[in-house]
């Protein structure tokens, strides 16, 4: 029994693909009676020709490698294309870095731990590259005797 034309007509009609079309196998003499749109369209209503879902792909294993990534896995020299520098530029780095540093100073000026004076020294001595990073800068502010030598850094937990 060739049913190819019932169930293009029957595609037409539900719009969709022809593999879409699900056809009741024990009710294809039915289906092979009918010629016209209006009885498949009576097929339709009755059940006998219906849509399948469509299929689609599982997002579970890419979801699972986002939360692994967001952990800092799967980052490895074999998941690397690209230079480091095409990473992360190194202007990047930098702005990074100095927005820290800035961060920092202005934090230890509005709390008093040191005046504008050193404030404005520092500021002027990050910019031109004296300092590896904040941690670094803080070092010699306790160095040079500005702050105590207990200080941490803002929001950073040195514990561990």
């Amino acid at each position: 029994m060739d049913i190819k034309y019932q169930k293009r007509l029957a595609a037409e009609i539900l719009d969709c693909g022809k593999d879409r079309v699900w056809i009741d196998d024990t009710m294809l003499d039915e289906v092979v009676e009918a010629i016209t749109r209006e009885e498949v369209r009576e097929l339709i209503n009755r059940g006998v020709i219906r849509k399948e879902p469509k299929e689609g792909n599982s997002r579970g294993r890419i979801n699972y490698k986002k939360g692994q990534k967001a952990k800092g896995r799967r980052k490895g020299y074999g998941k690397r294309r690209g230079t480091k520098n095409a990473r992360q530029s190194s202007k990047d780095k930098w702005k990074n870095r100095i927005r820290s540093m800035r961060r920092e100073l202005k934090h230890m000026r509005d709390n008093g731990l040191i005046d504008r004076t050193t404030y404005r020294e520092f500021y002027n001595r990050s910019k031109g590259g004296a300092f590896e990073d904040t941690a670094d800068m803080i070092l010699h502010l306790q160095m040079e005797d500005y702050i105590d030598e207990d200080y941490e850094i803002k929001g950073v937990n040195q514990d561990g």
